[in-house]
């Protein structure tokens, strides 16, 4: 067994790691939670006391 051998067999190993983490990432238990990741930015309270805020200093001018 020399080097090719042992580059051949890690790059087989890092492929089906690679193929794991996609099915992991994409399987139907994890859709909950990537929908819930997706809509973060548009559940910030915040964002709406800053548009409220912006809005009535503009009125202001």
């Amino acid at each position: 067994m020399d080097i090719n051998d042992l580059r051949g067999v890690q790059t087989l190993i890092i492929m089906a790691m690679f193929f794991g983490i996609i099915w992991w990432a994409y399987s139907s238990h994890r859709k909950k939670a990537n929908e819930e990741a997706a809509h973060l930015p548009f559940d910030d309270d915040e964002v709406e006391k800053r548009t409220v805020e912006q809005e009535k200093t503009e009125k202001k001018r």
